[in-house]
């Protein structure tokens, strides 16, 4: 029996290293102790050997064969013909095509080494005078760029942003070939150190915006940046509010058309979705395929988009009350129709509208969460067997059906689903006035939004 578990002898403190001090390899190995991947290997340079080189790096984040290949081969060629009796020349030599990498960085601060090393360069630690020469060799075992699985487009472009910076800043600058795309790049994360870049088109982007965002950025304090909402939280005008203030994307002409329009965007490391700003409502009710048809055809699917926005957040509240507060607005041949199909069902009509939506929220939620193939079985049985179980059964009614399904279907048009259950809840407490004042609310919220100095519901109000 082990008297002491075997991982305790490889667990340090949590307390974090300074990253602080000249480079060399004991001070390296210090930072990354405890780390089983912190791979070395020492070089011995000149006749007599007198010139130590290490080689330090992450394994799994880097390429072996391009290690071997590129950087220790022909420095071990170099080793072997007795080149370089100093660590500055043997620094020069390497810098003057000794390897055969094409990007290379000088270190003397080793957080800036500890930063290249985390995210897949090898380092040539010179201890000697506390340089480092780093070599960026990220392996390229990453996902392939896919078609878009959410943003489908019949004429637009079949790439998606993948988790990898790099190739989504390349997929970027395939669509916009000029050197005013600017790219700058930082790290967020206290302890995560992800990658963020931000993309603009010099002279379009207005630089009150640059600044804002730069200035946002600065002081996110997050641990640790692995999804969006963090990201988000920081950079937008209004956390609190209901309504999306920054444009996702998965799709890079999509995302390059925005920054063509002077807008500025967000990549993150490991996340395969760009964010845009600043943003407006009547972004969210454009699609890619918009600028590839007829204005004619273009503008009446927007008008359709703008109506299915309507439908989504007033029908339910609609239907709850004139059916319980103002009955007499309803035409007598229907006011029968639905008296008939209500006499036998026990909850009243804003407890089966509220349990509809519920009901389609779960079985949502459901088909999202579960593997493509039993999530869609689960939507299916759901939305037809339940559904016409519930009606047959006489739990609700089938016109409570047919309004929450058409505006299920309707709210996809949504940027957000929070307004449809604030105006169900006006029109179960005060019928129509509960409705409309909610909606004046409502209203009101939006106009006082501000994305970056842009109102949040322009065109249609003043865009500064």
């Amino acid at each position: 029996m082990y008297n002491e578990h075997p991982f305790t002898a490889k667990v340090q403190s949590s307390k974090s290293p300074e990253y602080t001090g000249p480079i060399s390899l004991a001070a390296l190995k210090k930072i990354f102790a405890s780390c089983g991947d912190f791979e070395t290997r020492t070089l011995d340079f000149g006749l007599s050997g007198l010139v130590a080189v290490h080689a330090c790096w992450l394994d799994g984040l880097v390429s072996g064969s391009q290690i071997s290949d590129e950087i220790l081969r022909p420095l071990t060629d170099r080793l072997r013909a007795g080149e370089g009796e100093s660590e500055q020349e043997v620094i020069e030599r390497i810098l003057s095509g000794g390897v055969y990498r094409g990007s290379v960085h000088r270190r003397s601060a080793v957080e800036l080494l500890v930063g290249d090393l985390c995210h897949g360069h090898l380092a040539l630690v010179f201890d000697g005078i506390g340089v480092a020469l780093s070599f960026e060799v990220r392996a390229s075992e990453v996902r392939p760029v896919g078609e878009p699985t959410l943003e489908k487009s019949l004429k637009g472009g079949k790439d998606a942003f993948t988790e990898t910076l790099r190739v989504n800043t390349a997929l970027v600058r395939r669509r916009i070939a000029s050197p005013r795309l600017k790219l700058a790049e930082g790290t967020l994360g206290k302890h995560s150190n992800t990658r963020v870049a931000v993309l603009y088109l010099e002279g379009l982007a207005p630089p009150g915006t640059l600044r804002q965002l730069a200035s946002r950025l600065d002081r996110l304090d997050v641990d640790a940046l692995l999804s969006l909402g963090a990201l988000e939280k920081g950079i937008v005008d209004t956390p609190l509010s209901p309504f999306p203030q920054a444009l996702h994307t998965e799709r890079p002409d999509r995302f390059s058309t925005y920054l063509m329009q002077g807008r500025v965007g967000l990549l993150v490391d490991g996340l395969p979705v760009g964010l845009v700003l600043p943003v407006t409502l009547s972004d969210f009710m454009k699609v890619t395929d918009d600028a590839s048809s007829h204005p004619l055809v273009s503008g009446v699917l927007s008008l359709v988009r703008w109506g299915a926005l309507v439908l989504a957040a007033l029908l339910p509240a609609l239907y709850v009350a004139v059916a319980t507060y103002h009955q007499e607005m309803i035409p007598t041949r229907l006011l029968l129709s639905i008296i008939e199909a209500e006499q036998d069902v026990p909850f009243s009509t804003a407890l089966e509208v509220l349990g509809m939506l519920g009901a389609f929220c779960l079985v949502q939620e459901a088909g999202l969460r579960l593997p493509t193939p039993i999530g869609d079985t689960v939507s299916i049985i759901g939305a037809l067997i339940v559904g016409q179980a519930a009606v047959e059964a006489k739990i609700v009614s089938p016109i409570a059906i047919i309004i929450v399904a058409f505006s299920s279907i309707a709210c996809y048009a949504l940027p957000s689903q929070d307004p449809r259950l604030a105006l169900l809840l006006g029109a179960i407490v005060a019928g129509l006035y509960g409705t409309a004042l909610v909606s004046a609310l409502l209203l009101l919220h939006l106009a006082s939004l501000d994305s970056y100095g842009v109102n949040y519901t322009a065109p249609h109000s003043d865009a500064r």
